[in-house]
């Protein structure tokens, strides 16, 4: 027999018996919880700019798609830490370093020196996989388009929005130039889901010799072809777009142009959800007139939606799209 120091008298059966109980108790409480459905634990990490996952997204695994635009907490955030930092905009002189330059003295360098670190001979030869050529990297072509180049990210924001891409989804842009916008595109959808057409060889130089390298892009191969006079023949003839857009490129061009185009970009639309945004102005289509426009587009099988104007975060700007949809299957 065992006893307590206080004279509780415990047997051994009964000592036994509570230990074989407590025993069987946890057994079943162990079996409980590793057979438990619980849901398992969700990323929500995923980041915008590769594309955020989803069930679109070509992920396979449900993940967490980051928001597009700039939200107003985003903006103050921005705020606070200036102001936490102490920090005021300076002059923009040249700062000490190894070797400051602007970015014609870069230039210069680039030229006289094939780079402005360089091998001396005899291991003066081309040591670059791809050689770049120096106004490209020195991003002369970012002056190109009349107004800042961080108005790209704008465009892209308000077009991403207002057709609620996703990583799946697949867009075409007529007259892409260097990817001022398409570059966000690119960066945001699956790989080979942008496609562009581009006359201009300069802007296409600096495309891929420059924008996609040095953006880590080359990997979402995105299909860009030279061309012009509306022929979307390269593209495929299967391929459907979420989102058609050309932004100041219609208005440079001549309204039967404009026309040929929209017959043979109709059947590449999405029909009903897919939708065809044009910046700056529509006069291909208001020289028309009102009622005769409206019938032309519905002979193609498609439709003006309206006009819309976004506002930049950077600057003081805003631009001006009309959107159309197709409103026959």
């Amino acid at each position: 027999m065992a006893s307590s120091s206080k004279g509780v008298v415990i047997t051994v059966p009964v000592l036994v018996l509570s230990i074989s109980v407590a025993a069987v108790f946890l057994f079943f409480l162990l079996s409980s919880l590793s057979s438990c459905s619980c849901p398992a634990s969700t990323s929500v990490g995923g980041d915008v700019g590769n594309g955020g996952g989803g069930a679109d997204g070509g992920g396979g695994s449900w993940r967490f798609e980051g928001r597009i635009s700039t939200s107003s907490e985003d903006v103050e955030w921005v705020k606070d830490q200036i102001k936490a930092n102490g920090l005021r905009m300076q002059d923009n002189v040249l700062r000490k370093g190894i070797n400051p330059r602007t970015r014609q003295q870069q230039l210069q360098d680039l030229i006289a020196f094939k780079g402005i670190s360089h091998y001396e001979e005899p291991q003066g030869g081309n040591n670059t996989a791809l050689p770049c050529p120096g106004e490209l990297l020195v991003e002369e072509h970012h002056s190109n388009y009349g107004e800042p180049w961080a108005g790209g990210r704008d465009v892209f924001e308000f077009l991403a929005e207002s057709v609620h891409l996703r990583p799946g989804s697949r867009v075409l842009e007529i007259g892409c130039g260097t990817l001022r916008v398409g570059l966000h595109f690119i960066r945001y959808l699956n790989p080979e889901h942008y496609h562009c057409l581009e006359r201009d060889e300069l802007s296409l130089m600096a495309a891929f010799r420059y924008e996609l390298p040095s953006q880590g892009l080359l990997y979402k191969r995105p299909l860009i072809v030279r061309g012009e006079d509306m022929e979307f023949s390269r593209f495929g003839s299967g391929v459907v777009y979420d989102l058609i857009y050309a932004s100041a490129v219609f208005l440079h061009m001549p309204d039967k142009l404009v026309w040929v185009g929209l017959e043979r970009l109709a059947n590449k639309l999405k029909p009903y959800e897919g939708r065809i945004f044009v910046s700056h102005n529509i006069k291909f289509c208001s020289r028309l007139g009102g009622e005769e426009c409206s019938k032309r587009l519905s002979n193609l099988g498609l439709e003006y939606v309206g006009k819309h104007t976004h506002d930049s975060l950077l600057f003081n700007h805003y631009e001006i799209w009309f959107e159309f949809r197709r409103s026959k299957a």
